[in-house]
C-alpha cells in the first residue's frame, strides 16, 4: 500500500492499515527515541506515545514535505518531553563560550564506526550534551531552535554541542572504536 493510500485508510480508522503503519516506521523510530534515551524500556514507553500522537494528529498531516519527517518531529519532541519529566535537562550545565577552552583538533585517523558502537559514546554523554548533540548534528535543528525547544539561551546550545563533539572526541579515542 503507497503512503497516500495508507494515511488514507488510517484516517478512516482501519486498525490493520495502522497496525502497517507502526510496522513501517517502528524500527526506525525506535533508533530516532533511542538516541535521546538509554532505558529500552523507556524508548518503547516514548514510541509508542509518539505513535499516539501521529494517529491522534494525522489528519494535521499537510502532505508538505515527507511523511517520515513529520513522524521523526513527532518522535524527537516526545522523546524532550520525556527527558523534560524525568528532570534531565536541567542537568545542562549552563557555562558560556568564553569558559570553554577549544583543544587543538589532532587529524583523526579513518575508522568505520557501527550504529551500536555510536549508541554506546552517546549514551556515555551528560543527558544536555546528548540532547543538544542528537538536535543539532543528527535531527539538524539550530541553535536557536534548540534552546527554544530546551529552554536554554543559545550559547548554552552551542557549548553544549562543543563540549559534546569534544568528549566524543575523547571518547572515541579512549576506545579506540573502528581501527583498521
Amino acid at each position: 500500500m503507497n503512503e497516500n493510500a495508507l494515511i488514507k485508510s488510517c484516517l478512516s480508522g482501519d486498525r490493520t492499515a495502522q497496525r502497517m503503519m507502526y510496522e513501517r516506521f517502528a524500527a526506525k523510530m525506535f533508533g530516532v527515541c533511542r538516541r535521546y534515551i538509554k532505558n529500552e524500556a523507556d524508548v518503547e514507553e516514548v514510541l509508542l506515545n509518539g505513535f499516539y500522537k501521529v494517529f491522534s494528529n494525522l489528519a494535521k498531516f499537510s502532505h508538505k514535505g515527507s511523511f517520515e519527517g513529520w513522524i521523526r518531529r513527532i518522535m524527537v519532541n516526545e522523546a524532550l518531553m520525556f527527558i523534560r519529566k524525568q528532570n534531565k535537562v536541567s542537568n545542562l550545565q549552563l557555562v558560556g563560550l568564553a569558559d570553554y577552552q577549544h583543544p587543538a583538533s589532532p587529524q583523526m585517523p579513518d575508522r568505520k564506526i557501527q550504529e551500536d558502537d555510536i549508541l554506546c559514546l552517546l549514551d556515555d554523554l551528560p543527558p544536555g550534551y546528548r540532547t543538544v548533540f542528537n538536535l543539532y548534528a543528527i535531527e539538524g535543528y539550530s541553535h536557536k531552535e534548540i534552546a527554544e525547544k530546551l529552554g536554554v539561551s543559545v550559547n548554552t546550545s552551542k557549548s553544549q554541542l562543543l563540549k559534546a563533539r569534544r568528549m566524543l572526541q575523547e571518547l572515541l579515542e579512549k576506545a579506540d572504536i573502528g581501527r583498521e
